[in-house]
């Protein structure tokens, strides 16, 4: 089951990495007005995700892709917070949607430390 979830999980990632750059305004209208360069932020973000989606699938890469899917997913999360509370939101969902994926990310960083055993790093 772990080896699916963990397949899952870098098709995840991976998938929204490479639409940082298929539709790559939408992402940069997440990005919270404060932070600078939101088009390099995507694209940061985006290989970031590529990359740290690929390295799950390599076994000694995997527990360092899992912490690195954490702090991602936390340096993203204002985006996510902004999306609700934007006037004008870079993608057309329900609020209510836009709510949901606030309590989602803490599940992501669930599935990744689980799916990557990231903790064993921490037993060394």
């Amino acid at each position: 089951m772990r080896g699916v979830m963990r397949v899952l999980l870098a098709v995840l990632f991976v998938s929204a990495g490479v639409m940082h750059f298929v539709i790559e305004p939408t992402f940069t209208a997440m990005v919270p007005p404060f932070l600078p360069a939101p088009r390099v932020l995507v694209w940061i973000s985006g290989v970031a995700e590529i990359a740290l989606g690929l390295a799950t699938l390599a076994p000694r890469l995997r527990p360092y892709a899992g912490w690195g899917l954490v702090a991602l997913l936390i340096a993203v999360f204002p985006a996510n917070v902004y999306m609700v509370f934007d006037d004008t939101p870079a993608i057309d969902a329900p609020r209510w949607a836009l709510w949901a994926r606030l309590p989602i990310q803490a599940l992501l960083v669930g599935w990744a430390i689980w799916a990557t055993e990231a903790t064993k790093l921490v037993r060394r």
